[in-house]
């Protein structure tokens, strides 16, 4: 193992190539027994949406258009199931979810022909799958058919008893299937994705599952059946089965893969571990692995887990840590953790440069925390807390996966990227955010109140819900539970429409209009204070020019 250099290659790579974050809870590290997971969605130029499938039956001979992202991806005929589950955003109708972090890996391995890139995948196999492991199964099954189209891939597979974690990549031009690992997550642990391989050693098994085709450890690990020849054939790998690492195969890291993506990880442990311990990685996360070269897989909690433990991790900037996004100049005057692009620079004299990449940033498209929960029916029990553009600047609507119709302002055709709309929740949510993001210090206070305010509300009318579904019919949940999201997502846009009237007037001209729960009262304007890392800047920067003489006596 070496000190990692800072290539110019490596820091020539835009903050978008690493994009997406994924939390995965077990059931017996959260605090009611529910398994959960997480999806910031992250990448500037879209808008992001609450997509919804219909269940159904299918008759023989029904094929179903298939088509990768892009304008110009041909579309090819699959043959349809015979029946599909329903599915709300990334959860399907028996409460199993899929989310998803890519960390391209050697690109070579990428196939143009397959059919299946990763999202396409996850629709497909979602709408086909009862079980994780039954989804794990489908996603084989599909690309070892029609080839797997993407890079380097991540996927968390969750259902209401088990989470795995899966890495993916295709094996090139010309070549169907691709070679992956699939482990389960231990009941009491916790783990997190952000754009890196993270699986090295695996159980391995001495034959393969004929029934299946690839490899299985019972209960603990899944894996392609030539994960390991196919490294060897490719010159990745030339030790003993029992060494190999799927990461080192490939995705070998590098000091932006671990900088812009497994310090994500180490923040989220060091929410709920020993901060001691987990800071005893900095090294690692500084570059240096002549000591340590990676993380843990996964770490048994110091605390279970709840919904609102896991919100809150998705808006974390460092904060509190060696990393802290608002504790230096580069936070301006009113300490704000966000960042203008590039992620990568250089100084007046060519130094290369770069800035911290966190799990809540401003160019997410969606965020999402799905909880499965075993002992209520499917379709109360799998609820995605969800909502669009950045984790840290929107609150998180309950949506339940037993609905029968998207809420409005979480519609695709009311989300356009190019035309702003009151009734769109990612414009509001971004009419605001883009508010705060300058003068956070100032401003943040007033949007968690509003935050706190809707997720209290939401977090407190659970229980009744619950209990109230577990009396009705299936159509009489769907209409009810249909009817509470779009309660809840309404009083989302009307808070925030509310919100963003607010931070205009109390904050006009730069000064403040004081307050009381969320209401304008008549007193004296003040000036938020600047962050004294700025002050101290400034002076250092600009000697005594800013410096008031002294009173004469």
């Amino acid at each position: 193992m070496k000190k990692l250099l800072i290539s110019t290659a490596a820091m020539m790579l835009t903050v978008a190539s690493f994009a997406c974050t994924n939390l995965i809870v077990g059931k017996k590290a959260s605090v009611d027994g529910s398994v959960m997971c997480t999806y910031n969605c992250d990448g500037f130029g879209f808008s992001g949406a609450l997509s919804y499938s219909l269940p159904g039956m299918h008759p023989d001979g029904e094929m179903i258009s298939v088509g990768r992202f892009g304008p110009d991806a041909a579309q090819r005929l699959l043959p349809q199931a015979p029946y599909t589950y329903g599915v709300v955003g990334l959860m399907n109708e028996k409460q199993v979810s899929i989310v998803e972090t890519t960390w391209d890996g050697r690109k070579e391995l990428r196939n143009p022909e397959g059919w299946f890139d990763y999202f396409t995948l996850m629709g497909i196999v979602l709408q086909r799958s009862s079980t994780a492991r039954e989804a794990i199964a489908q996603m084989h099954a599909l690309v070892q058919e029609y080839g797997y189209n993407s890079t380097g891939e991540s996927f968390a597979v969750c259902d209401k008893d088990e989470a795995w974690i899966m890495e993916m990549i295709g094996k090139g031009e010309g070549r169907k299937g691709a070679v992956w690992v699939a482990l389960r997550l231990p009941d009491d642990c916790v783990t997190a994705y952000a754009n890196s391989s993270r699986i090295r050693t695996f159980p391995q098994a001495r034959k393969i599952d004929k029934k299946l085709g690839f490899y299985v450890v019972e209960g603990e690990c899944m894996y392609s059946p030539d994960v390991i020849s196919f490294a060897r054939e490719m010159g990745y790998f030339d030790g003993k089965d029992a060494d190999f690492s799927f990461r080192e195969a490939y995705g070998p890291l590098d000091f932006s893969s671990i900088r812009y993506c497994e310090a994500r990880v180490w923040s989220f442990f060091r929410h709920h571990y020993d901060k001691d311990v987990i800071d005893s990685y900095l090294p690692f996360i500084n570059g240096d692995t002549s000591k340590i070269d990676h993380l843990p897989l996964w770490i048994k909690p110091d605390k279970p887990l709840s919904v609102r433990d896991l919100m809150n991790d998705m808006r974390d900037h460092y904060e509190g840590t060696a990393l802290d996004m608002t504790a230096d100049v580069s936070a301006g005057p009113w300490a704000s953790p966000y960042r203008n692009q590039p992620v990568n620079f250089k100084d007046s004299q060519g130094t290369e440069m770069f800035r911290e990449r966190p799990i809540g940033c401003q160019q997410s498209g969606m965020t999402m925390v799905c909880q499965m929960r075993d002992w209520l029916p499917d379709a109360v029990g799998g609820v995605t807390y969800f909502n669009l553009d950045d984790a840290s600047m929107v609150a998180y609507v309950p949506c339940y996966c037993g609905i029968n119709r998207i809420p409005e302002p979480f519609r695709r055709e009311n989300n356009d990227m190019m035309e702003f709309s009151t009734g769109s929740a990612f414009w509001m949510n971004n009419f605001v955010a883009n508010m705060v993001y300058p003068r956070y210090s100032a401003m943040i206070g007033d949007l968690r109140e509003a935050q706190s305010e809707l997720e209290d509300f939401y977090a407190n009318d659970q229980k009744e819900v619950e209990e109230r579904v577990k009396g009705m019919t299936p159509s009489q949940a769907a209409a009810f539970l249909t009817a509470k999201t779009e309660a809840y997502t309404d009083m989302m846009m009307k808070r925030w429409e509310k919100l963003a009237k607010l931070l205009i007037v109390k904050h006009n001209d730069q000064i403040m209009q004081p307050s009381e729960n969320g209401v304008l009262v008549r007193g004296r304007r003040t000036s938020p204070e600047y962050a004294p890392a700025f002050v101290d800047a400034v002076k250092a920067q600009t000697g005594d020019r800013y410096v008031k003489p002294k009173a004469k006596d």
